[in-house]
């Protein structure tokens, strides 16, 4: 059998794993139910032999980062959730690059850089997500995102699963989007060009954009961020409060009255509640103002 097979080989290369672990507990959405085998690599050649495996077993895989733009279903998770939770390495290279894994937080890369005296990530600080996430989808955010501050990154070939390197101008970066989303090669480390400044002014620029984060949206709630891609010449959050969404709940979703921009977990939501309040805004968004949204938030599991 395939997962029996599967199991043996990560007990023989001390590989860690769990089995029907709740995504819910892997989430920022905090929704989610079992992934058949949640395995956790603690080493680029063990998610290398880990995805290998899985290959020659049959069975499919899905990378997780952070879980933090991630919508699981209630169903849970067919095959394997390869984790890169313990790939969180941060270094100093030289005096103006730093390499982190891609299962390191944007939070602790932020903290990183500025205790090195380096700036250019500011933007980035509160931003829930990995590293490699971050890359994966371009995140931004207060007018930066990561094409400005990546100077090239590794990865995995999704083909035959060898190492790989691409240079930022090799990586289609865009608005919310990368390569990696089109050629499925799986981010594992990121090399940042940064520059020199003064510690005191970074932490005061990282801390005024954290407040600005707390002041403006519902950090208070389980949510996947910004729920809505940025339609061109429009705000999402600005027009589904015109359309009096805010406030509007199926179940424990919720369109946040803070920030009409966020779909947040009110209290006990399904996968099920989240998107059919999402169907719900874009449906009337759609009708009132004539605008496609799409979704900034991942789907994935059993339908």
């Amino acid at each position: 059998m395939g997962r029996e097979g599967y199991i043996e080989l990560l007990k023989k290369n001390n590989i860690q794993f769990s089995e029907n672990e709740a995504m819910a507990s892997h989430t920022s959405f905090k929704i989610g139910g079992g992934a058949d085998l949640f395995v956790c690599p603690d080493s680029v050649d063990k998610l290398r032999f880990a995805l290998s495996f899985a290959k020659e077993k049959g069975l499919p895989y899905f990378i997780l980062g952070n879980g933090s733009n991630l919508l699981v279903s209630d169903k849970g998770i067919e095959g394997v959730v390869l984790s890169t939770s313990y790939l969180k390495k941060l270094a100093l290279l030289d005096e103006e690059t730093v390499f982190a894994e891609a299962g390191a937080t944007l939070a602790s890369l932020c903290v990183f850089a500025k205790d090195n005296g380096l700036t250019g990530l500011e933007f980035a600080y509160g931003i829930p997500g990995s590293v490699g996430g971050a890359l994966y989808m371009n995140a931004g955010a207060y007018g930066g995102d990561m094409a400005e501050v990546v100077s090239y990154a590794e990865s995995i070939s999704p083909d035959d699963f060898s190492p790989l390197t691409r240079t930022v101008s090799d990586m289609n970066l865009g608005y919310r989007r990368s390569i990696y989303e089109e050629n499925g090669e799986i981010i594992t480390g990121v090399y940042f060009k940064l520059k020199k400044g003064d510690k005191a002014e970074i932490a005061d620029a990282m801390n005024t954009f954290i407040s600005k984060r707390k002041t403006s949206q519902p950090l208070e709630f389980p949510s996947a961020g910004s729920t809505f891609k940025r339609p061109e010449g429009y705000f999402a959050a600005a027009l589904i409060d015109e359309c009096g969404l805010k406030g509007r709940t199926v179940g424990g979703a919720k369109v946040s009255e803070k920030h009409a921009g966020f779909v947040i977990n009110a209290g006990g939501a399904t996968c099920d509640d989240v998107l059919s309040l999402i169907e719900v805004i874009k449906n009337v968004v759609k009708e009132q103002k004539g605008v496609d949204l799409s979704t900034e938030v991942i789907f994935t599991g059993r339908k």
